[in-house]
């Protein structure tokens, strides 16, 4: 892992994008058991649902009864509608046994002599009327296949009633049977119709149907016992005589047709029994009475009925009897239809009520849940936008921002009803109105902390600049070799003291004033970096590849590798070196930095890494690991990769550097004089080459002349095998490392802001050559060359014989401060993070003050 480039909004957006629709409340598991775990859609069916479903349940069971009673009016209607056809075939039976009864009397008084045939004549076509009504019948019961049980039994018992009287008509011509016995057959056979008759029933909630059923019953059956006393009667006249029990059947028949008659007029319509009076004063019919009243006992023998005028009598009124039985049928059957197209329409109407109710309930009701559905929806989908896209790139953008504090807008809710979820919607985009007012107060906050440290880190930076000229000009003056030891320590504390001041900029999100205009070296840089930490003795440069970094990145580079070679100095024992290489690796480069300290255990390794890979925001706890901090933000900064590995005995950090950030090498060479490097180690940064294998390392002078044992390493502190001194070293810092060889040095800059005043101008001289062999006497106890005082002035290093100065004109020298001044007030009256003007002593792209 590297310390990148920090990612953009897009990408975190849309990481959290792909994660939008994660639970709020991850650590729960969801149960269907538990009620308060449902979703809002699920509560809002079932408080659907379960309404409707008992709904639907009492209204299944309501329509079902009035389906019921419904086909259950049907089937009794079309049952009574079959009594046409039941009347019908009671009728050409009833005809056709009272015609076979006159003919068997005919046959017992004839005896063998009588013409048999002739029966057979008679009785045929009435035989076949009969059996026309019955395939009426058997047509017309079709549709009451399924019907009740009663009714299809009293159906079959009709049917096998009508089987034996068509079994029963052969016997009629022999007359081998006796009257009674083939005569009960058709007896069967209509007591059978009349049951089945009589069969429909209503129910008992309907009465009015009962008493239209028992009418037509009832009327049928004094019809039948008028039927019978005309069968007695004919076979009697056809006889010639009574028989012995004939008279016993007539009385009984009458009696009973009484009791029929009145039981009739009890249950009948007065417009029926009015419709029966008036067919009971027919002359047809008070003829055929007339004649049967001749055959009742009077005291002596009933009078025997001339047959043909008896049948033709009696046959007028059995047709008034029907028609009469008839009107009475199509009454009740019409009754039926009536009552049974009512019952079917107020099912249907209440079927239609029952399905439109529930249509219109469940409509509204999904309308209603559908819009709290959609609301709970769109502020859900608002809450989860809020709280993982939209708020935490706000507080993204406003902890990253580097100007002025942007206007952040709060979008509006978007539920915009007047209930409680309308008011939830607007309560939440309070919430977060709220929340973005204290991130941009934050922000603010924040910015004018960051334009505080900008504007302390540069003022410091201006006073250590000015501590490090002054300390230039003690050094330069200096001969007692302890006090210009002294003055060494105090120059790098003045050094890392600036850099402080850079990791504060870098604290602050600002970038550094120190940059460079034109490549360097990759040498160079290293040196510069090992300059700027305190222990640069125990630095050993190894094998370092003849790369060249771009100007603009230099700067901060420098100061990623200062704080990884302080962070290996600082946590390896001080006995220990730390080992510095660099080569290519494919288009870039990579740079090693490896120490034999304590180490760290894969934990603290992997924690730091993590940190490298993303830089974290400022905070308290990034004092406490300020290089870290500082590491993890230049790297991003300028897209190097940053790792620490494990070594042997201590870490590995891994810098890689990309092609973007190389570049070619200048037309010429800079100086890389390391700090602290004597004017022979300066020298060999100018152009002169060490020993093969031999690089200069920081805080000591390298060995020129005699040999040294093979594969020792220079180490800090030991004592040069060198001739006397003759010159002592110039501290330098990590921009006289970098300075390009054709401007002057540091120090020696002409204006009005340095020691000397304005100097006049003059061709730019290059920087003087030291000696090849310098002057020095020897070595104190800490392995210090010692200085030799005024040992090492030569014409070179001599200065110029001064010139005339020409001072200002004092007053123009003032009306220029006061303009100063007032400018410099106006700046700072201005709100701005940036100060707009560079403090004195930071150094431009070109190295100049």
């Amino acid at each position: 892992m590297g310390a990148g480039p920090v990612p953009s909004d897009g990408a975190v957006s849309q990481h959290r994008r792909r994660r939008f629709d994660v639970r709020v409340v991850p650590h729960r598991r969801r149960s269907p058991f538990r009620l308060r775990d449902w979703r809002m859609r699920t509560k809002l069916a079932t408080v659907l649902v379960i309404p409707s479903v008992a709904f639907l349940v009492l209204a299944g069971v309501q329509t079902h009864t009035l389906v019921g009673r419904t086909t259950a009016l049907g089937d009794f209607a079309q049952q009574v509608g079959i009594g046409r056809e039941v009347v019908a075939l009671v009728h050409q039976l009833q005809q056709e046994r009272d015609r076979a009864a006159g003919e068997l009397g005919e046959l017992r008084r004839g005896g063998a002599g009588v013409d048999r045939d002739a029966a057979i004549v008679v009785l045929k076509p009435l035989q076949g009327a009969t059996d026309q009504a019955l395939r009426d019948l058997r047509r017309a019961a079709e549709p009451l296949a399924d019907a009740d049980a009663s009714w299809r039994v009293a159906y079959s018992e009709v049917l096998e009633a009508y089987d034996q009287v068509v079994y029963i008509r052969a016997a009629i011509p022999p007359a081998v049977l006796g009257s009674d016995t083939i005569l009960s057959n058709y007896h069967r056979a209509v007591d059978a119709l009349l049951r089945l008759l009589a069969e429909p029933s209503p129910g008992e909630d309907r009465p009015a149907l009962s008493d239209a059923v028992l009418r037509y019953v009832q009327l049928a059956r004094v019809k039948e016992l008028s039927s019978r006393v005309r069968a007695q009667l004919y076979e009697a006249a056809r006889a010639g005589r009574y028989g012995v029990e004939d008279r016993v059947v007539l009385s009984d028949l009458r009696a009973q047709q009484l009791t029929a008659l009145g039981a009739f007029r009890v249950v009948a319509t007065a417009a029926q029994v009015r419709r029966f009076d008036e067919t009971s004063v027919d002359p047809a019919f008070l003829a055929a009475t007339r004649l049967e009243e001749q055959s009742l006992p009077t005291g002596a023998a009933p009078a025997v009925l001339p047959a043909a005028q008896w049948w033709a009598a009696s046959e007028q009124r059995q047709e008034l009897l029907r028609r009469i039985e008839a009107s009475v049928v199509d009454d009740a059957v019409r009754q039926a239809d009536e009552v049974s197209a009512s019952q079917l329409r107020t099912t249907l109407l209440v079927v239609g009520s029952i399905v439109s109710v529930l249509l219109v309930a469940l409509l509204i009701s999904v309308l209603v849940g559908r819009s709290i559905a959609r609301s709970m929806r769109l502020l859900r989908d608002q809450a989860l936008q809020i709280a993982q896209l939209e708020l935490p790139e706000a507080l993204d953008r406003l902890r990253t921002v580097t100007g002025g504090v942007p206007a952040i807008e709060v979008p509006p809710a978007v539920v915009r009803s007047l209930d409680e979820i309308g008011e939830l919607a607007e309560a939440f985009v309070a919430v977060h109105r709220s929340a973005v007012n204290v991130a941009v107060e934050q922000a603010t906050t924040r910015r004018n902390v960051n334009a505080m440290f900008v504007n302390l880190a540069r003022r410091s930076q201006v006073l250590v600049e000015r501590q490090l000229e002054l300390l230039d000009d003690l050094e330069r003056e200096e001969s007692d070799p302890d006090q210009l030891e002294n003055l060494f320590k105090l120059d790098h504390l003045a050094a890392r003291m600036r850099r402080n001041d850079d990791s504060l900029l870098v604290l602050a999100g600002t970038e550094s004033t120190r940059r460079w205009n034109r490549p360097v070296g990759l040498g160079a840089m290293l040196l510069a970096a090992s300059a700027e930490i305190e222990q640069y003795q125990r630095v050993r440069h190894g094998a370092v590849a003849d790369l060249h970094v771009v100007g603009h990145a230099v700067g901060e580079l420098v100061h990623v590798l200062a704080e990884l070679l302080e962070n290996a100095t600082t946590f390896s024992h001080p006995d220990t070196v730390v080992g510095v290489t660099a080569r290519a690796e494919g288009a870039g480069a990579v740079i090693e930095i490896s120490d034999q300290g304590l180490g760290m255990s894969a934990a603290a390794l992997a924690e730091a890494n993590a940190v490298l890979v993303t830089p974290p925001a400022a905070d308290v706890a990034t004092v406490e690991r300020m290089g870290l901090f500082v590491v993890s933000h230049l790297a991003a900064r300028l897209g190097v990769e940053v790792r620490l590995d494990g070594g042997e005995g201590g870490l590995v950090a891994r810098v890689r550097l990309p092609g973007g950030l190389l570049a070619a090498a200048p037309d010429r060479q800079a100086p890389v004089p390391a700090r602290m490097l004597t004017a022979t180690a300066a020298g060999a940064a100018w152009g002169d080459v060490p020993p093969a294998g031999e690089l200069p390392v920081a805080g000591r002078p390298p060995v020129w002349g005699g040999a040294r044992p093979a594969g020792e390493l220079p180490v800090a502190g030991r004592r040069a095998e060198t001739a006397p001194r003759q010159a002592r070293s110039v501290p330098v810092r990590a921009e006289d490392v970098l300075a390009p060889p054709d401007r002057p040095p540091a120090s020696a800059g002409g204006g009005w802001w340095s020691r000397q005043g304005p100097s006049p101008a003059s061709a730019p001289q290059g920087s003087p050559t030291p000696p090849a062999v310098p002057v020095t006497g020897g070595t104190n106890e800490r392995g210090l060359p010692v200085r030799v005082p005024m040992a090492q002035l030569s014409a070179v290093t001599r200065p110029q014989q001064p010139v005339a100065r020409h001072d200002p004109d004092p007053e123009a020298v003032g009306g220029m401060l006061s303009r100063l001044y007032s400018g410099v007030r106006r700046a700072e009256a201005e709100d701005t993070t940036e100060i707009s003007m560079p403090p004195g002593g930071v150094r431009t792209e070109g190295g100049q003050r």
